[in-house]
């Protein structure tokens, strides 16, 4: 592994290890980011591998711009409007890929997401590359968002480590929000990830399985974690039964390195859950059976806030009123989960009280 400051790095460096398929940590304007060449297989199989991420769970592709994105991808006239409003930037454009990446960098689908970022370095690198390369992040799947080397490393086994080809250390980078993902090849156009560039007046996404709606989680956790052991946080869960409430707390708690498995506490009103080797807990608790807000109070809901505890409550319109009581002592993050149009679609909405 070889990490040299974004000062001293040569682009012809960079480009180098690159075409001989190796691994590439760089900064973006978002956070750091994971970059291989996109077209070669056993580069994009070498990134799976560092990120531990099941096969089949595509990547999103960083190009120069509009021109080089439709070698690779067929652009409706939504998405080009997309990218002369909002590209170069923080945003993700899916379209119908052409198959001319390698296998595992589309979709099962077929579709594949374009980045053209709004960052000097990684252009200029893709420029002489000359080839689109992958746009993911770079911490392994379902760790924290890295806006430091550090960040990265001390998050990797040292397997994982070993497939770091070279690291270009930008410093600490500004706590952005990652790029906005956006499904044009769809019926309805569809916020797959909210991030920097809000495409809409609500945080809004459209989750498509389960899968996306545990990654919607993590998001989220990710977003709010820098409050942890300073202030509790409060996921309010609310939607129909069995729109995603629980699959939404996995999510969470795969985020925090829970590795137990989570069960809805339907009948025992709360489970908890260490976040070994850390020293916080998620409590996860289920206001179906509470015949009003006192109830919370009743298992100590109280204490858990002064505690500085992380808690998922799943229906949590029949508690509200309690909730709202600790708004200026904790970070309430109120999620709503809805029925979509499809059968597995959600429509998942956030806000903070």
């Amino acid at each position: 592994m070889n990490i040299v400051k974004i000062k001293d790095v040569k682009n012809e460096l960079v480009v180098e290890v690159l075409q001989k398929g190796g691994l590439v940590i760089m900064p973006t304007e978002t956070l750091y980011g994971a970059f291989v060449d996109a077209t070669n297989p056993q580069a994009v199989e070498k990134l799976t591998k560092y990120k531990a991420r099941p096969f089949g769970k595509p990547y999103s592709v960083a190009v120069l711009d509009q021109k080089m994105a439709e070698e690779y991808v067929k652009l409706n006239e939504i998405a080009k409007n997309l990218y002369k409003n909002f590209l170069p930037g923080p945003l993700t454009v899916v379209s119908q890929g052409k198959h001319r990446v390698a296998i595992g960098v589309e979709s099962e689908t077929g579709t594949l997401g374009i980045r053209i970022p709004d960052y000097t370095f990684v252009l200029d690198i893709v420029k002489k590359f000359g080839k689109p390369i992958t746009a993911t992040s770079a911490n392994a799947n379902c760790k924290k968002r890295p806006y430091k080397i550090s960040d990265i490393l001390d998050n990797l086994s040292e397997r994982q480590k070993s497939l770091i080809d070279l690291i270009v250390d930008a410093g600490e980078l500004p706590r952005n929000e990652p790029s906005t993902v956006i499904d044009t090849t769809l019926d309805d156009v569809a916020i797959l990830r909210q991030g920097v560039v809000k495409l809409n007046s609500e945080n809004f996404i459209l989750s498509m399985s389960s899968e996306n709606t545990q990654n919607f989680a993590k998001e989220l956790w990710q977003k709010y974690e820098i409050h942890t052991g300073s202030r509790a946080i409060v996921f309010a869960l609310d939607g129909p039964m069995g729109a995603g409430k629980t699959v939404f707390t996995k999510g969470l708690a795969k985020a925090m390195g829970i590795k137990e498995e989570i069960t809805s506490p339907t009948y025992d009103l709360e489970h908890s859950y260490n976040t070994l080797p850390n020293t916080y807990y998620l409590i996860h608790i289920d206001a179906w059976r509470m015949e009003n807000s006192k109830e919370l109070q009743g298992i100590n809901f109280a204490k858990k806030i002064t505690d500085k505890s992380i808690i998922a409550i799943e229906w949590a319109d029949r508690v509200s009123d309690e909730i709202r009581k600790y708004s200026e002592d904790a970070i309430i993050v109120w999620v709503k989960i809805n029925y979509g149009k499809k059968e597995n679609e959600r429509n998942l909405t956030w806000d903070i009280v």
